[in-house]
């Protein structure tokens, strides 16, 4: 219904125009017709008339504060006179004068005698102006004047549907297309009528029939591919968007650039790239069909152009800061990562309080394990846009990479005071709690992650595998893990942590077949290594048992907590295993690569 609110008074003028001239096109701004305005037939003297035609002149001119000085001029000659009256609401609406243009309005409207047109052009000020029982009002005083005007039924139509009344406004167009059959604007409206009933068949109908009367009648094809999108008919969206283009209009920017976006929306980026580049060849310097087709490129993954493409675009406007930040991403998914930085820095120093390249900046540099100038952007970011939850979270996992829990635990908390409905936030707030040592705490932060979210798989894993580790609660460990792997079931960590939950439970043989699963999905992890060897150990598999906790220790022999183990076991020292040797040597002689980013 916006849509009708906002085309309102432009409908309702055009429908006056529309029995004078049958091609003719809505307009889409309040711009009185100069073939309105008549001079005041009652002026009692000449100079009434020399100030109405002076005040017209200006007009004309676009001179508005003009013609309000001549009109009142006179109106003062004249303070009857309904015409100046009507050119005063109609100025004082375009000037955004709301109130003065409702008085005046109402005024054209007070007694009896007045011109349908007249009347149907006050009705529109009003209705516009959100006065719709008044400009009903006016509206059935054009009716009785003139009964056989189809024009003054129509936007009474438009108004009682605004106002929910589908009956009426339906019989009142109706009725309107019995005295003026050939009115587009009639069948416009019985179309979107027909959407409001809930009837999309027979709104389609009626916008062909609309265009049918008038083949320019650009409202119509625009509602009818919306009504073709609304249900996900997006090919003949586009055919009806392409019929206008052909048949009436090849150079309607405004079309053009819908029927690009109905094409994105459709994966068609051959037919996007297609339409950008027509209305580039009208206009090379269209910077908005630039950055659309960067934007195809992108999703097309083909980052070599779509970068050629911004950069373009930024020669002609360097301060276009969502562009350069839109690069910069690009720049990452190419892994040039000093480029993507260098992009993101030339923007902060254009713009200091640009917030997404804070953040952009600040989450690269935290991908990059640079934690520290991670903190420094994301803080900022925080700053700037405090009711955004994805900085507080990054920031906290900095801090939380850095091993600094307590400031990871606050930044999470300061999230959550600014984004109370965030799960995520609860559960990075949990896994922060954890390292705090503060169980009963991660315990409620888990519950209010799945609280705002039932299918948060990660805290229900974590929640699960924690009462799992700790042997409590395994009845609700069990049906925790569970409803992760159902939620993710490529997820070998969900799925060890289910494993896990069975061995707690003592349900050996179940425990045994899902680590096993965890392994095949993971491959090398120490800790589902060291899952698998407890529970061969519990089986009395010993040799199993050792064989597995030996690898785990070939893949992490720094884990003393294992070390320990096997001895109590009895299954030697494993400090003298040439696996573990090597393994302890490899890790002392490995150089850091560099970090390699998903």
């Amino acid at each position: 219904m916006l849509l009708l609110r906002t085309m309102l008074l432009s409908l309702f003028l055009s429908g006056a125009m529309v029995a004078c001239a049958a091609s003719s096109q809505p307009k889409t701004t309040l711009s009185p017709p100069a073939t309105a305005v008549q001079p005041p037939a009652s002026a009692p003297e000449s100079d009434a008339t020399y100030h109405f035609m002076m005040g017209h002149q200006a007009e004309l001119a676009q001179d508005l504060d003009a013609a309000l000085k001549e009109y009142h001029a006179a109106l003062k000659v004249d303070p009857k006179s309904r015409e100046v009256k009507s050119r005063l609401a109609a100025l004082y609406f375009a000037l955004g004068d709301v109130a003065q243009a409702v008085q005046y309005a109402d005024e054209v409207g007070e007694g009896t005698g007045q011109e349908p047109q007249m009347l149907t052009h006050m009705a529109g000020i009003l209705a516009s102006a959100g006065k719709p029982e008044r400009a009903l009002e006016l509206l059935d005083k054009a009716i009785e004047h003139d009964p056989e005007r189809g024009e003054s039924y129509f936007p009474k139509g438009l108004i009682l549907l605004n106002q929910k009344r589908i009956a009426e406004a339906e019989q009142v167009v109706k009725k309107g297309l019995q005295y003026t059959s050939d009115s587009p604007i009639g069948y416009y409206y019985l179309g979107r009528i027909s959407i409001e009933a809930g009837n999309t068949e027979q709104a389609v109908a009626n916008f062909d029939r609309a265009i049918a009367v008038n083949q320019a009648f650009e409202p119509a094809y625009l509602a009818q591919a919306s009504v073709y999108e609304s249900r996900q008919e997006k090919g003949k969206a586009i055919a009806i968007l392409q019929k206008y283009l052909q048949q009436v209009n090849p150079l309607n920017r405004d079309i053009r650039q819908h029927l690009v976006q109905l094409y994105i929306a459709n994966k068609d980026y051959a037919g996007g790239l297609a339409e950008l580049e027509k209305l580039l060849e009208d206009n090379p310097g269209d910077l908005d069909a630039q950055l659309r087709m960067a934007l195809i490129y992108g999703e097309k993954k083909e980052f070599t152009k779509a970068i050629s493409q911004l950069t373009e675009i930024l020669k002609a406007k360097p301060a276009e800061l969502k562009v350069r930040d839109y690069l910069g991403y690009l720049y990452e998914e190419t892994k040039d990562f000093p480029k993507a930085m260098e992009t993101y820095r030339y923007n902060i120093h254009l713009d200091p309080k640009f917030a997404d390249s804070h953040v952009h900046l600040g989450v690269l540099l935290y991908r990059l394990k640079q934690f520290p100038e991670a903190v420094t952007h994301l803080d900022e970011a925080v700053r700037l846009m405090p009711k955004q939850p994805e900085p507080h979270i990054v920031l906290g996992l900095a801090y939380f990479q850095s091993e600094q829990f307590e400031k990871a635990s606050q930044a999470f908390e300061e999230g959550i005071r600014h984004n109370p409905k965030s799960a995520d936030l609860h559960f990075n707030l949990g896994t922060a709690y954890d390292k705090l040592n503060r169980f009963d705490d991660v315990v409620r932060a888990m519950e209010a992650a799945l609280s705002l979210d039932p299918h948060h798989a990660d805290a229900l894993n974590y929640l699960g595998y924690s009462y799992a580790e700790r042997g409590i609660k395994i009845d609700q460990a069990l049906s925790l893990t569970k409803r992760a792997v159902a939620l993710k079931p490529e997820n070998g960590y969900y799925v060890d942590s289910l494993g896990w939950a069975f061995y707690k439970s003592g349900m050996l043989a179940e425990a045994l077949t899902e680590i096993k699963k965890a392994v095949a999905m993971v491959g090398d992890d120490p800790v589902i290594y060291e899952h698998l060897g407890e529970i061969y150990l519990k089986q009395q598999k010993v040799a199993d048992a050792r064989e597995a906790w030996i690898h785990s220790l070939e893949i992490d022999p720094s884990n003393e907590k294992l070390l320990q183990r096997f001895r109590e076991q009895g299954l030697a020292n494993p400090a003298y295993e040439d696996r573990i040797q090597q393994a302890k040597r490899r890790v002392s002689e490995k150089t850091p690569n560099p970090v390699a980013i998903p």
